[in-house]
């Protein structure tokens, strides 16, 4: 520490007292501690002081402790005459900029510091032995990942500026999606960004773009465009992709539930941690296009409206991913490995998604969580087919989840996005050690898909979605049947579904010479 005179650490006795900015998230990171003994001990067993590293030193106390550490210990053990040095005395946490004010007591368990050791998953399997010192330098708090994409015309020359102001060369990042780069750094590290054209010195070159770090994220360099104008032959295009997927999914055996479907909600701390991440990056330059075109289909409706990208970093990636995996395995009930993670996909007005399904060997059972919504004026429902193929319309809202069995069911969102952005993830797995699992016949113990459900009615609204609106005399078709009480029985009626929910002034000629 500095010889100068140290203020006193801001107190928060209340989480209404943390620094939260218009939104109701966080504005700053907080390194917290409990208030008193441990708060006086921090500033004399670390060398960097309060907003070092870009973490405001909070001492907590009364509800706030209690809602942050309470399920770690008293306040009384950790301020009473015992209480001596803080690396084998105290605790500590690091809240996350952005974090939402409902789950900011919910960090993910890595964030936390307990008397000398830091558990990185909360179930007791990987416990790092730490000083304070250290896990405020770690990816605990102070050390980030960023990603960078380049859309601009050349590579781009990365430097990283050092404590004395020269410039290191860091990397070069080639030109689009496939080129990004993740890189470990440390919350207040500065880089700038060099053309690497016309000079073989960059420096000699233009200065792009300089940047300091603020937390996990990723930045875009100008932008990916497609084409906003009518593709021939849609209408064509999407009833050969239609034919297409209603074979794949009629050649997968084997199910996990019996309705190839569930909602359910991600508990806080991940809500926290994904949303964190998402409000952190919300706007340009973090957000990109999505790299859609002719290559990949009329999935998404990429030539009518914007289809926004955040990717996300490695590292982070790995603790969500291990976390939701656990959902998805006490969902299905068997033992799973991750396939992939994607995202964050934002979609905006006009959106639609076409009905498909995922790739069989990697996507048996998936995951669809909602980050945000912006704006969204009415409810955007996810359409899943049951076993029976029953359409069924999933509303969301932020930090729910939706457990699909996405190579077998298929799921799309073919009504338009009326308003405003919609922020999802989308996480998939298959049985352990089995790519070819969607050719086997059901294990012993396997919940029977669900198929005679009795006479069906319409009792609530047309437009009333997720609350009943179809009640059937077997009750265990849940509350999303739709109230279209549509049932598909083949591609053909996945087409017309498609067309007679789409814009009501669309008119897209088509052409029949085209080749798909």
């Amino acid at each position: 520490l500095s010889g100068d005179a140290v203020e006193a650490i801001s107190s928060a006795g209340n989480l209404s007292d943390l620094p939260f900015d218009e939104n109701d998230h966080l504005s700053t990171h907080v390194l917290a501690v409990p208030a008193g003994k441990c708060g006086s001990l921090l500033e004399d067993t670390v060398d960097f002081e309060d907003g070092s590293h870009g973490h405001q030193w909070m001492e907590l106390e009364g509800e706030a402790f209690d809602s942050v550490f309470g399920h770690l210990g008293s306040y009384a053990d950790f301020s009473s005459d015992e209480v001596t040095d803080f690396n084998t005395d105290c605790l500590a946490v690091c809240l996350e900029k952005g974090t939402l004010r409902e789950v900011v007591a919910r960090p993910l368990p890595h964030r936390y510091f307990l008397q000398g050791k830091v558990d990185q998953d909360g179930d007791g399997m990987r416990v790092t032995e730490t000083s304070v010192q250290m896990f405020v330098m770690s990816d605990s708090c102070a050390k980030v990942e960023y990603g960078f994409v380049n859309y601009h015309d050349n590579p781009i020359k990365m430097f990283w500026i050092n404590h004395s102001g020269k410039k290191v060369y860091n990397q070069e990042i080639g030109v689009g999606e496939r080129k990004t780069s993740f890189i470990d750094t440390f919350i207040g590290h500065k880089f700038e960004f060099y053309d690497s054209q016309p000079n073989e010195d960059p420096l000699q070159n233009e200065l792009l773009f300089d940047w300091i770090i603020p937390n996990h994220g990723i930045i875009g360099f100008k932008n990916y465009e497609f084409p906003h104008v009518p593709v021939e032959g849609v209408e064509r295009q999407v009833q050969q992709t239609l034919k297409s997927e209603w074979k794949r999914h009629e050649k997968v055996k084997r199910t996990f539930s019996p309705l190839a479907f569930d909602k359910g909600r991600l508990p806080d701390d991940l809500y926290a941690s994904l949303g964190a991440y998402w409000y952190n990056n919300r706007d340009v330059p973090h957000v990109v296009h999505e790299e859609w075109g002719r290559h990949k289909g009329v999935f998404v409706n990429y030539w009518e409206t914007d289809v926004n990208f955040i990717q996300i970093p490695w590292h982070l990636k790995k603790r969500w991913q291990r976390r939701l995996r656990e959902l998805v395995e006490a969902w299905t009930g068997v033992e799973l490995e991750t396939t992939d993670m994607y995202g964050m996909r934002e979609y905006t007005k006009g959106a639609r998604l076409l009905s498909h399904v995922d790739r069989e060997s990697t996507h048996a059972a998936s995951l669809i969580v909602n980050i945000a919504q912006q704006n969204v004026s009415k409810p955007w429902t996810i359409e899943v087919h049951d076993h029976a193929d029953r359409l069924h319309e999933v509303v969301m809202e932020p930090g729910d989840i939706v457990y699909y069995e996405s190579a077998k069911a298929l799921h799309g969102r073919n009504t338009p996005l009326q308003s405003g952005t919609y922020v999802n993830l989308f996480t998939h797995y298959r049985p352990l050690n089995d790519p070819d699992w969607y050719l086997r016949d059901n294990p012993e113990g396997t919940p029977e898909p669900l198929i005679d459900i009795g006479t069906c009615n319409l009792v609530g609204k047309p437009d009333e979605y997720s609350k009943g609106a179809v009640q059937c005399q077997n009750s265990a078709i849940g509350p999303h049947l739709s109230p279209s009480m549509f049932t598909a029985t083949s591609a053909d009626d996945m087409f017309q579904w498609w067309k007679s929910v789409g814009p009501r002034d669309e008119t897209v000629e088509d052409n029949d010479n085209e080749e798909l």
